[in-house]
């Protein structure tokens, strides 16, 4: 039999800081740290110990003898047992304190950076309800709180349709109203569960991977078009074709609704053929007049409006007079490409997903930019001697990898072509700070500015401006 570990109860313990992964921090008796989760810096508390690792804790706080004055009232019914919103209990103030700290300190402690005076971090106008992108999950096994499973009562319904509890890939918390994403999203999910509870149609099970209804997302744009795309793990064409047409009727505002037969063991679309119910296969979103057509497969920044604000920031700290060759790293379906493409003179993007590159093209069809080309592939691959001499030195290289930074190659490629300015863009300002130091000697930072994407969570993106010494 395991031998079950030793919880320890810390008393009066001072939370004195926010730290990474939406953790909050504070200190044992004999100096270790103890990573929390369900307070707020400034608060008193005492502490039950959970996982004990050689250098610190993690805990859970048991009992508060004070509360932090940076404390509020949490605007989600969900908030306790939902992990997607963990900062809703601080003052949107202070979450913005606390992000621009974490990019500081990462810059200056892991790339060991001289910085120049810092911008103050870009907060959002809306705090809720600023998501263009929901992904919800059916399951026919509910996650149950601690009051239910000592209740004795009977429960009969288990059947949910929400989000999954963080560490635990089979339990799924039943949702009745979201704040991350405008309405219709809360009356179209409350629509799509009452129907399917009312017509007995089968909720997932995933641990017996059997069932009906698997997932639904949900896109909408600031043009307000709107995008249903529907998991279903196996057809039941009858089943199907009422759900879908009775959904229409009572949301005639949708722009596109699809579906998916997918039965295999995970639920990621990206190999899937996504079939046109009703509407058209796509959606549009729209920046300075330009339009972004959004597939099922596209990635877009979630959050419209303030990727705007990203975008203008990150053309600023480019510099373009108009004559400018521009390498858009990591272009995505190539947004800042085309959004920087008027102030420069060619610009070209490259992007490891296939289908983001068909949708780059695409868009700068639609939006008549000539100036622009797409390449799909690996970066460290793609971005060789060859390609630089098809297209010529950059002169200004924008980058915004995904949350692993860019590979050693990639950099030591830019050092050698040494282009004059470089915007690193980054949602991951850990793997940033190590790419900079990497730069460090060949470039000087002139400009960092953080910017707030995700309100009531710890995700914070931040652009740095390089320019050769």
């Amino acid at each position: 039999m395991a031998r079950k570990k030793k919880q320890l109860i810390f008393e009066n313990i001072e939370v004195i800081d926010a730290g990474a992964r939406g953790k909050t921090v504070a200190k044992a008796p004999d100096g270790r740290v103890i990573f929390l989760t369900n307070t707020v810096p400034g608060d008193i508390v005492d502490i039950r110990t959970g996982k004990k690792r050689k250098a610190y804790f993690e805990g859970t706080a048991i009992k508060f003898h004070k509360y932090s004055d940076k404390r509020t009232e949490p605007a989600c019914d969900h908030f306790e047992h939902c992990g997607g919103c963990k900062w809703q209990n601080m003052a949107y103030e202070h979450q913005l304190a606390y992000k621009e700290n974490e990019v500081t300190n990462n810059l200056i402690r892991i790339g060991h950076l001289e910085l120049p005076e810092v911008t103050p971090i870009l907060g959002c106008e809306k705090t809720y309800f600023y998501r263009n992108k929901m992904e919800f999950s059916f399951s026919n096994s509910r996650w149950l709180t601690l009051e239910e499973i000592n209740s004795d009562q009977e429960i009969d319904n288990r059947n949910a349709f929400g989000f999954h509890i963080a560490g635990m890939w089979d339990k799924i918390l039943d949702i009745e109203k979201c704040h991350l994403q405008e309405d219709p999203s809360n009356q179209i999910r409350n629509f799509v569960k009452a129907y399917g509870l009312e017509h007995n149609l089968e909720f997932f099970n995933p641990r017996e991977q059997s069932g009906f209804l698997r997932t639904m997302m949900i896109r909408t744009s600031s043009t307000g078009e709107i995008m249903i795309v529907f998991q279903l793990f196996e057809e039941q064409k009858e089943n199907r074709e009422n759900l879908l047409n009775a959904l229409a009727d009572k949301f005639p505002e949708i722009t596109s609704l699809q579906y998916v037969i997918n039965s295999k063991a995970n639920d990621t679309l990206y190999d899937q053929d996504i079939i046109l119910f009703k509407g058209r296969d796509h959606i549009f979103e729209e920046m300075e007049g330009l339009k972004f057509k959004i597939g099922p497969k596209s990635f877009y920044q979630t959050n419209s409006t303030q990727a705007y604000e990203l975008y203008k920031i990150t053309r600023d700290f480019a510099g373009l007079t108009g004559n400018e060759t521009v390498y858009d790293f990591y272009t995505g379906t190539g947004t800042i490409a085309q959004f920087v493409a008027k102030q420069a003179g060619k610009v070209i993007g490259v992007e490891a997903v296939p289908d983001a590159i068909k949708d780059a093209k695409l868009n700068a069809q639609f939006n008549n930019i000539n100036n622009v080309e797409f390449y799909a592939g690996d970066m460290k691959d793609v971005f060789n001697d060859q390609f630089i001499k098809k297209h010529g030195k950059a002169d200004v290289i924008i980058t915004d990898p995904p949350r692993d930074g860019m590979h050693k190659n990639v950099v030591a490629k830019i050092l050698e072509i040494a282009p004059k300015r470089i915007v690193y863009v980054s949602c991951n300002s850990a793997t940033q700070a190590r790419d900079l130091a990497l730069m460090k000697d060949a470039y000087k930072i002139v400009k960092t500015q953080a910017v707030d994407m995700f309100p009531q969570t710890h995700h914070v993106e931040n652009v740095v401006l390089l320019e050769l010494k």
